[in-house]
């Protein structure tokens, strides 16, 4: 470990994201001059954020540090902790990453589908690993969550440590062949001594502690022992507990298996490897064998719990699966709650899974699911182990990151000792105190199709225009010497209003292009295209608005001869 260096040097603490917000985890270390960079996710779009298919960080803090980045660590393999990866090798290639077992294969297999094998050096570590940085180094704790291999992680330095629980619950019945959380190594973590606690919010909202994955599991057997018919269960491909469990329940009823999704299909791929899946021999079956298997010795594992447009149960809901059908009898298993801007889609696969005849079981009413997040009596039990002399609250939304901090002063750490932050912002602390002293750019990035950060909040805003209020084009040809109209105007409308019943709106927005096109000519003596655009934008915004109290977007085109 690290001597105390005689002269003071603070420890810098950011986040670029995951504050204030479910999604996104990233924090960053600083001490002379070095970085350790903990997790790299992804947050799914809310419904406003339309064709959007997920929101990163902005890397460019990173980009401009690149040079003091000793290493990339990973807590465990959640897409809001791992997603980001791909996107920012493509910014920021050559950076080492350093992950548990399960999290390593998932990252593995994102590279090799975005071909970016090459541009990292993958690293396994455990929770008795050490990273020896020099005045830096970073050791491990166990942890549990809804994912094997999930980790905490301490980062040692001369002012003291710094502890990044990652996603924890103390879970101290988990799933046969996981392991219960370390609570000797955190207690010695706070005995001796911990300079900052990062600690996870998100369930800061629930009074009690979170039930255990196998008080899940008891349920899911109950369920699945009362279903005569076919089985359709629906997970995060990621939640391998969860997904061990359906499936011992029914290997022990005599079923097989069908695997639909590719997560999901990489998911028991991986589990089977690392151990923690078994299968007796000719359980699992081909996807196109799952009609040649009568409907009460079948349970199809499929992905989709979150309503996502094209997973297997989405499909199977819309009725353009090819493989998978529903007919009476079936009955669909959610064991996952929605994440927070899935809920509409989720309802609406639900709505379609019970209007082709399927019964749903869904929530937590059926104890189907439960959080991997531990709540309030949890985060304190964290706090009271860890001991810490400064904390933060992380992974949660406003008020979750508000209730947190008033839970560490009920655990003894001092108000003016507690921060809640924003992405970007800088925590300078060392051994005598703390204050954030700067800021950087920490806004989202969104990824659409293989578009990174090239769709900005105008582009966003226009595409919300065009679902609520739909296009309106005006088009027209124009001698540009003599200002003289040749054709048109004339004018097009899609999503806005149905023209062959407006058609004296139609007429008078004619009208209002032709003058604006004469007024301009009149007023302007050297007129160009971007002078007829912005009048015709302008004339015809006001006269439609005037008329529909709606705002579309209004395209001008115009043929300059």
């Amino acid at each position: 470990m690290p001597t105390k260096s005689k002269k003071t040097k603070n420890v810098r603490v950011a986040a670029i994201g995951g504050l204030g917000e479910i999604g996104k985890n990233m924090y960053c270390i600083e001490y002379n001059d070095k970085i350790v960079v903990i997790d790299c996710g992804i947050k799914f779009p809310e419904d406003d954020l339309l064709g959007i298919d997920y929101v990163i960080s902005d890397y460019q803090h990173l980009i401009k540090n690149r040079d003091k980045i000793l290493g990339l660590v990973i807590t465990h393999g959640h897409e809001d902790h791992i997603g980001g990866i791909p996107f920012l090798l493509r910014q920021l290639p050559g950076i080492d990453i350093y992950a548990g077992p399960l999290a390593l294969a998932l990252i593995q297999s994102k590279l090799e589908e975005n071909g970016l094998t090459k541009d990292c050096q993958l690293n396994e570590i455990n929770e008795d690993s050490v990273l020896d940085f020099g005045e830096m180094s970073v050791t491990f704790f166990r942890t549990t969550h809804s994912i094997p291999d999930t980790l905490g992680v301490a980062v040692h330095t001369p002012e003291g440590i710094i502890v990044q629980t990652g996603d924890f619950k103390f879970d101290l019945t988990p799933v046969d062949g996981q392991p219960a959380p370390n609570l000797q190594r955190m207690a010695k973590l706070g005995s001796d001594g911990v300079l900052l606690l990062m600690s996870d919010s998100t369930n800061a909202e629930i009074p009690t502690f979170t039930k255990s994955e196998r008080f899940v599991g008891t349920s899911i057997r109950n369920i699945m022992g009362a279903i005569e018919g076919r089985i359709i269960f629906a997970s995060f491909a990621s939640n391998i507990s969860r997904i061990k469990q359906a499936s011992d329940v029914a290997i022990e009823q005599g079923r097989k298996i069908a695997v639909f999704g590719r997560s999901m299909e990489a998911a028991i791929k991986n589990g089977i490897e690392l151990g923690y899946l078994d299968y007796p021999k000719d359980t699992l079956i081909e996807p196109k064998d799952v009609n040649k298997v009568s409907g009460d010795k079948l349970m199809i594992l499929c992905t989709g719990s979150q309503g996502e447009p094209m997973a297997a149960l989405s499909r199977i809901a819309n009725g353009t699966h090819k493989q998978i059908s529903i007919v009476p009898g079936d009955t669909v298993i959610f064991s996952s709650s929605p994440i927070p801007g899935n809920t509409a889609s989720v309802n609406h696969v639900i709505n379609g899974l019970e209007e082709a005849g399927a019964n749903v079981i869904h929530g937590k009413v059926n104890n189907v699911h439960t959080s991997g997040h531990g709540g309030q009596e949890e985060q304190k039990l964290m706090l009271r182990l860890m001991k810490p002399k400064f904390f933060m609250p992380i992974h949660g939304e406003y008020r979750m990151l508000k209730i947190h901090t008033e839970l560490a002063q009920l655990c003894d750490v001092p108000k003016e000792n507690c921060f809640i932050m924003e992405n970007g912002d800088v925590l300078e602390v060392n051994h005598e105190k703390a204050e954030v002293v700067d800021h950087f750019p920490a806004s989202d990035a969104f990824v659409d199709g293989n578009g990174i950060g090239d769709i900005g909040n105008a582009v966003i805003h226009e595409r919300q225009l065009l679902s609520e209020d739909g296009l309106v084009a005006a088009c027209a040809t124009v001698k540009m010497k003599t200002g003289q109209i040749l054709s048109g105007p004339d004018i097009l409308s899609r999503g806005f209003i149905y023209m062959r019943e407006s058609g004296d709106l139609i007429n008078q927005a004619q009208k209002q292009v032709y003058h604006a096109i004469k007024q301009c000519f009149r007023e302007q003596q050297h007129v160009n295209e971007s002078m007829l655009n912005e009048a015709i934008i302008d004339a015809l915004q006001d006269y439609l608005y005037d008329k529909t109290e709606r705002k579309p977007i209004v395209i001008p085109m115009i043929i300059s001869v």
